[in-house]
């Protein structure tokens, strides 16, 4: 063999090494723009949509992610306790992984709102606003949770941002400072024990009628943290930035950060269309590998869970990934 043809040899073994899938494969995906019909049909582009996106189309999966654009941390400044990205803005986060997501072509991006789903013989079939209809094997909801805003003037536009739902997401960032924890019963005892690591400067608001037990009040007075039962009629706060506490006796208190844990709903109802049963506390009811009630639908992120932080939400949709995906390959072997 002479040196010529020794060298086009050995250029097209290299070449054939490069490709990390067959041609077959990479035409069938790059046609992806107008299928109707995919492995896996997310809904949900945040965090857990977008690690278990991310996951599945390495996989080898046709992914489709159906979002609609609302988050329920739109208004949070910082993200924090999620290694590599402390710091970062929950939106250059949700960017970042949106566009990683999008550079395998075997994952496509609706961008709408699925309003309706229902099961099949072969899967499942995902409705959207504006009637595009989606067909897929495995459904995975990580649609979220929708908070429910007390009527109280002010706080909906500090929740995020200054009223806090988790001391280890943003408890550094106020440590030391003159706090509230807007709660009652259970959970304000709860608070109280937890944010005492953050800071001594604590009161409860308990926003009318205390129903703490007597113990609980005892533990909270032995660590001298005020109890006041007023009714609360406005938080006074500079964008977001929590001020003052205003009573219905027009009576007034100053700090600078509030704890609150308000009541929440489920994002998105098609799960509990779709048979998906839900706990005691509203989340979805999964097991240890993220599956529903109902075979062949998964959920993951804050819609199961009530660790709300984006770093267990990145997990969750990763394992969410690696179980649907082993399910479709023992069916399909």
């Amino acid at each position: 063999m002479n040196r010529r043809k020794m060298i086009k040899q050995s250029s097209l073994a290299v070449t054939t090494l490069a490709i990390p899938f067959p041609v077959t494969a990479i035409t069938k995906f790059n046609n992806m723009t107008d299928k109707k019909h995919y492995d896996v049909i997310i809904i949900g582009g945040s965090y857990a949509g977008l690690s278990a996106a991310m996951a599945l189309g390495r996989a080898m999966r046709a992914v489709l992610i159906i979002d609609s654009g609302k988050p329920c941390n739109h208004q949070t400044p910082y993200s924090h306790n999620f290694i590599t990205q402390d710091g970062e803005t929950p939106s250059a986060i949700a960017k970042k992984a949106k566009s990683q997501v999008l550079k395998y072509n075997t994952v496509k991006f609706y961008d709408g709102l699925a309003v309706s789903g229902k099961k099949t013989e072969q899967g499942f079939t995902i409705v959207t606003q504006t009637n595009k209809e989606f067909t897929t094997k495995k459904l995975v909801f990580a649609t979220g949770l929708k908070d429910i805003m007390p009527k109280i003037k002010g706080f909906s536009e500090s929740w995020g941002i200054s009223i806090l739902h988790c001391p280890y997401c943003h408890g550094y960032e106020v440590k030391n400072e003159k706090t509230g924890i807007l709660a009652n019963g259970n959970f304000a005892f709860h608070f109280a024990q937890l944010i005492t690591n953050w800071t001594k400067d604590l009161t409860i608001f308990t926003n009318g009628e205390s129903t703490l037990t007597q113990e609980q009040k005892d533990k909270i007075s032995n660590h001298n943290i005020p109890i006041i039962e007023k009714e609360i009629t406005e938080i006074k706060h500079d964008n977001g930035y929590v001020e003052q506490i205003v009573f219905n006796d027009n009576s007034t208190f100053d700090l600078k950060a509030i704890y609150s844990r308000p009541a929440f709903e489920q994002h998105c109802k098609i799960p509990q269309t779709l048979g998906c049963e839900l706990t005691e506390q509203g989340l979805l009811k999964v097991d240890m590998f993220q599956k529903t009630t109902v075979d062949g639908i998964f959920a993951c992120g804050d819609n199961a869970s009530p660790l709300r932080a984006v770093s267990y939400a990145v997990a969750t949709g990763n394992i969410v990934a690696s179980i649907a995906n082993n399910e479709m390959t023992i069916e399909e072997f």
